[in-house]
């Protein structure tokens, strides 16, 4: 049996805490100490963990110990081009950076705005500008600098100069990029990332280095003899250089194996007729929110942009017996960098393989007419503008009056108001979403190669043929297609029409 008894221990002197003159005289507490059968003093476990959780309270008059380094404080930096034309205003923009930036992890603490003809050369902004901008950071104590557009190598090159070493200059590529890093949790979405990352940083690789000597150019280099041995070397940058480049070739084939292996995917539904329906818009609006409604399903949702990146896919079961596979794919949002759009092309193909698109706008955002712009100008740029849509507005629960829109859009066959927070109007979706696929044929001219003999087949079987006529350059056909298999024919229509529904401009103004 243990016995426990109350043993008054004084600690060195030297390992005592500072404590408060009006605390000095107060005794410590009197520390439990457990004598074990053997004989052993010990301190119970228990009373251990309570002198840790002591120890780690704060002392005196200070403030609280912090668990993790202090947030990094940034200042946003816009420049209104006159010159350019921009979707959104300068403070929208700035609010939509300053979004970006809370995303982060950044606190923003000020803003800068500039008016220019054309970006100044050497550092985007004037040197007025400049130090306007490095008082604001003594002023606020920032030690980030985010410029609202992508800034050229010199750009970033002059501008760290010119802050110094202490201070980060970010643009709003690198703020995407770093969101799409946190939130990438499958091995797709990690190896686009940081491809990504490697082909935008590639031409901005600092001289970090330079202050290295260059390397020698061999043993006969040294000693000053043997011909091609008396070079200066190589330098670390360049170094760095050709291991970035091996690293990108090495995530492209990587990724060439992953829009393989999608490829077999998307060939397997086609084979059990399965239609794919692509949720797209802006980030933020309300996707995967409405992918958990429509399929019960529990795809992360959180009220900030780009929670979602990787895609998922789920079946959904329409009315009148149909089933579908609705996938939530990546946000889309202004300025979008290009290297994203390149390296996510194993992604975005999933987008441009889709029977339908669903483009979710939330209608209760004050630039909700820019945002779907933006989409519609992304989904051009992936070669997806020619595949039917239906125009969703969410977030219908937010307006002052959603009744209206709701009547306004009730015999609208391709655009739907809903709430997929509260389940409004979820019932008329599927039934749109029903028509497009299932129920509304499409008259149609094409000319099939004969090495597309897949969709001679896909024609027979879903599909109408009035007139059918085997040419020497292919296989003519006259008649009329469902909506969900529109989108396969575009490349081989002749009656110039791509499959695209409605003017976003009269359904989103």
């Amino acid at each position: 049996m243990e016995r426990r008894e109350e043993i008054p221990v004084t600690e060195p002197q030297e390992r005592e805490a500072p404590v408060e003159p009006e605390a000095a005289s107060e005794e410590a507490p009197p520390r439990v100490i457990v004598v074990d059968e053997e004989g052993v003093e010990r301190v119970p476990p228990e009373v251990l963990l309570e002198e840790e959780e002591e120890e780690a309270r704060p002392r005196g008059k200070g403030r609280p110990l912090p668990t993790r380094p202090d947030t990094d404080r940034a200042i946003l930096v816009g420049v209104e081009l006159r010159n350019r034309p921009s979707l959104l205003s300068l403070q929208d923009s700035l609010d939509e950076l300053e979004r970006l930036a809370e995303t982060a992890g950044l606190e923003v603490v000020g803003r800068v705005t500039q008016k220019l003809h054309h970006p100044n050369p050497k550092t985007y902004v004037g040197q007025g500008k400049l130090k306007e901008i490095r008082s604001l950071l003594k002023e606020t104590k920032a030690n980030v600098v985010i410029f609202d557009d992508e800034l050229s190598p010199r750009h970033q090159r002059e501008l760290e100069k010119f802050f110094g070493e202490n201070v980060k200059v970010l643009d709003r590529t690198v703020l995407i990029l770093d969101i799409f890093a946190q939130h990438a949790h499958t091995r797709e979405g990690a190896l686009q990332v940081e491809l990504a990352q490697h082909e935008y940083r590639l031409p901005r690789l600092t001289r970090a280095w330079t202050h290295l000597a260059r390397q020698a150019g061999g043993g006969g280099g040294r000693a000053g003899k043997g011909v091609g041995l008396r070079g200066p070397g190589e330098k670390q940058l360049e170094m760095d250089r050709r291991a970035i480049k091996r690293r990108i070739a090495q995530l492209k084939k990587e990724l060439e194996e992953v829009r393989a292996h999608r490829a077999r995917y998307r060939a397997r539904r086609r084979k059990h007729r399965l239609p794919v329906v692509s949720l797209v818009g802006y980030t933020n609006a309300g996707k995967s929110t409405l992918l958990n409604r429509l399929a019960q399903a529990d795809v992360y949702v959180a009220d900030q942009l780009f929670a979602t990146l990787d895609p998922t896919t789920r079946r959904v079961e329409l009315p009148g017996g149909h089933v579908a596979l609705f996938t939530d794919t990546v946000g889309f949002i202004q300025k979008l960098p290009t290297t994203l759009v390149a390296a996510f092309r194993a992604t975005l193909e999933e987008i441009a393989e889709s029977d339908l698109l669903l483009h979710v706008i939330d209608i209760s955002h004050p630039n909700a007419a820019e945002q779907a712009v933006a989409v519609l100008e992304t989904l051009k740029e992936i070669h997806a503008d020619h595949i039917p849509m239906v125009y969703v507005f969410n977030k219908i629960d937010r307006l002052p009056n959603p009744e209206a829109l709701l009547d306004a859009l009730k015999d609208h066959d391709h655009a739907v108001a809903i709430s997929a927070l509260k389940g409004i109007g979820l019932e008329r979706l599927l039934e749109v979403v029903s028509g497009q696929l299932f129920a509304t044929y499409t008259p149609v001219e094409v000319l099939l190669p004969y090495s597309e003999g897949y969709l001679l087949s896909v024609f027979h079987e879903a599909g109408h043929i009035e007139l059918i006529e085997h040419r020497r350059d292919g296989v003519y056909i006259k008649g009329r297609l469902p909506g969900r298999v529109l989108a396969r024919f575009a490349p081989y229509r002749l009656d110039g029409q791509e499959g695209t529904v409605g003017a976003p401009g009269t359904l989103v103004a």
